[in-house]
């Protein structure tokens, strides 16, 4: 058994644009995300692929949406959702300053940024500071986290054996699902970028990472 799938990551949104810290809540596409999702579709175009899933977020949707349009080659209009996709919930951090909130989280690690957090902390400890944190108690930890996204694993693995299937998903999302399966992220997800698994019954792996072609 094996499922081909490939995470794009959204397009770029006004709060992306803004460095604002941006898991649940939601902004409209920039001229520049949906150019992001229209190169992507182009991309993709050389892919035969069975199945789309989408995060079922507003940007993740009308990315996959624009994606779609923009590839000649399939007959699929609409994203199947799937809210297990999501970002990860930064609960009463959503929306704030991302300078602001990383200077508050790190202390005196010196981190600058959300991924300098990730790559020094690792994904699990970082959800899992960010939801200590946070006053209101709502920021997921990782242990709430990979109960949702592991249903989403599991439904891509109960695809018909040699499946393709294209999931439109998030940054933090799909670098720490990169990472849980064994793959040393370098840097954070851009946005349109691809990168490829390949899931059997009982592994997965990290074919390639956060690419805006598809490697030779």
């Amino acid at each position: 058994m094996a499922i081909t799938a490939y995470f794009v990551r959204h397009g770029q949104t006004y709060l992306n644009r803004y460095n604002r810290v941006q898991g649940w809540s939601d902004a409209p596409l920039t001229a520049k995300g949906k150019a992001d999702a229209q190169r992507t579709g182009k991309v993709l175009a050389n892919v035969d692929f069975d199945y789309v899933f989408s995060s079922d977020l507003a940007r993740t949707m009308a990315t996959s949406r624009l994606l779609l349009a923009a590839d000649p080659n399939t007959d699929i209009k609409e994203p199947t959702p799937e809210p297990a996709f999501r970002e990860e919930f930064f609960g009463s951090f959503e929306g704030l300053n991302g300078s602001a909130v990383t200077d508050f989280l790190s202390g005196e690690e010196d981190f600058h940024s959300f991924s300098d957090m990730f790559a020094g902390w690792g994904p699990d400890k970082l959800k899992d500071k960010l939801a200590a944190a946070d006053p209101y108690g709502d920021a997921e930890d990782h242990v709430q986290f990979w109960n949702r996204v592991n249903k989403g694993m599991d439904r891509l693995r109960a695809l018909p054996d040699g499946s393709t299937v294209i999931v439109i998903s998030h940054g933090m999302t799909i670098r720490s699902i990169a990472e849980h399966f064994g793959y040393q992220t370098p840097s954070s997800v851009r946005n349109g970028s691809l990168t490829r698994l390949t899931l059997t019954a009982d592994k997965t792996h990290v074919d390639f990472y956060d690419q805006l072609e598809l490697p030779e």
